[in-house]
């Protein structure tokens, strides 16, 4: 039955390997009665983990910003993920890392009394967008459902805390759309379920610069522009702009850059990725084999 129910993958947990369906926490976790959590996911793509540095410093951060820091370190949190990918048996791959802030002792309520709890995991990797369907591109909802503002959760700590953004999904869903974007406070363009968003017109790139998660993927686009001489900026997007650009793409780790051609029944330019999506797309799969960007997962087992 088991079989039925899990991907193929590989887990750690209380200092060992173990098998995914094997991977279990107390009920009496915070991490599950308070989503009191943070994680991080990298992937590996043919065997090589991309900008793992990048995703382990966030993880660290966000561990720091809740006020329990990773009770790994560095090194064996890099071997840790090797030995998930290396005992899934797979060489395209996402890779989960959590902390979670554990249990109290008799399940004390003063979350400072808590011992945090390091699990990994590796499954296959996933797709927002599968790659026989870039040409299509997503057909997105823009919702006036308002994301958790950022004086209530810091944006930027990648959380658990994702019951607007489902909702969200089940009114795109409903309306035979995609996927969904939610807006901010003040009704600009946020983010949706695991991606951030960035639109194209006459002056280069733009992406929402406040109340989203600062993704790696994003990062990542922002870096491979600079590179290659495209002029971007980070400033809040309406609706409307949108609405309005030549291009819309939305970037994640499940997928890389992925265009968007439509957007709330109206078509984004003519309906196709666009000149700049292409680029960037194509550019952040070539990085993926490069030294500088990537890194073996062989070079973390023992």
């Amino acid at each position: 039955m088991e079989e039925d129910i899990f991907p193929k993958g590989a887990a750690w947990m209380n200092g060992e390997f173990i098998q995914l369906s094997e991977a279990r926490i107390p009920i009496l976790d915070w991490g599950f009665l308070r989503s009191d959590a943070t994680y991080d996911v990298v992937h590996v793509w043919k065997g090589r983990f991309f900008r793992l540095d990048k995703h382990i410093d966030r993880f660290f951060e966000s561990t720091e910003k809740l006020r329990m820091p990773c009770i790994v370190s560095r090194d064996e949190l890099k071997k840790i993920l090797a030995g998930c990918v290396h005992r899934s048996g797979l060489d395209d791959v996402y890779v989960e890392m959590i902390q979670t802030r554990g249990m109290s002792p008799k399940f004390d309520r003063d979350p400072r009394k808590s011992k945090p709890r390091f699990i990994a995991f590796a499954v296959p990797f996933g797709w927002i967008l599968k790659p026989e369907d870039f040409e299509k591109g997503l057909d997105v909802l823009v919702s006036a459902r308002r994301r958790i503002p950022t004086n209530s959760i810091d944006s930027r700590i990648k959380n658990y805390h994702w019951l607007d953004l489902v909702s969200g999904m089940y009114e795109a869903y409903d309306l035979d759309h995609d996927t969904v974007i939610l807006v901010d406070e003040e009704n600009n363009i946020s983010e949706g379920p695991g991606f951030n968003i960035f639109c194209v017109d006459k002056d280069g790139l733009h992406s929402p610069n406040q109340g989203v998660l600062e993704g790696i993927t994003r990062q990542t686009v922002l870096d491979l522009a600079q590179e290659l001489g495209v002029p971007f900026q980070l400033s809040s997007i309406s609706l409307e702009k949108l609405q309005d650009s030549n291009e819309v793409f939305a970037t994640s780790t499940a997928g890389g850059i992925m265009p968007i051609t439509r957007i709330n029944n109206k078509l984004v330019g003519k309906g196709v990725p666009g000149k700049i999506t292409r680029i960037l797309h194509q550019s952040y799969w070539d990085k993926h084999t490069h030294p500088y960007w990537s890194q073996s997962v062989s070079d973390f087992l023992e």
